[in-house]
């Protein structure tokens, strides 16, 4: 059986940012998908079925945890595969969420390692997670 490329999804509005992690994801052997805003990325988990979300906390229609939020309802199997990118982590409305939720935090500006170690993290939780090696 041919395993499936691991699959991250980036959703943020800034193109340089999306730009960065997709070739960096890519060169590191990841199979990338990028979506410009939160209802594109949400649309987009309708025909993929990534393995971890990368989303920006601040997009000018819904934040980050809105769409957090919408996808967890949805699809409850990626709660734990999601993070939340930003530079106002300690904000007080960050912090509450941050206290509900099982997400991870990637502060920006971040070093792409701090990513990858993460999406390595994730690999291994899904592994855990269905007993049989397979994400």
């Amino acid at each position: 059986m041919i395993e499936r490329p691991f699959t991250v999804l980036v959703v943020d509005d800034e193109p340089p940012l999306r730009r960065i992690l997709e070739r960096a994801l890519a060169r590191a052997g990841y199979r990338v998908l990028v979506a410009a805003g939160p209802e594109e990325g949400y649309a987009l988990l309708n025909s993929e079925q990534p393995d971890a979300l990368l989303l920006d906390i601040h997009m000018p229609t819904m934040s980050g945890m809105a769409l957090y939020i919408a996808i967890i309802n949805r699809w409850p199997a990626l709660e734990g595969c999601i993070a939340i990118m930003t530079g106002d982590a300690e904000a007080d409305e960050v912090r509450t969420w941050l206290e509900h939720h099982r997400c991870m935090v990637i502060r920006k500006p971040f070093d792409l390692s701090r990513v990858t170690d993460w999406l390595q993290d994730v690999a291994r939780f899904r592994q855990r997670r269905t007993g049989n090696g397979s994400a």
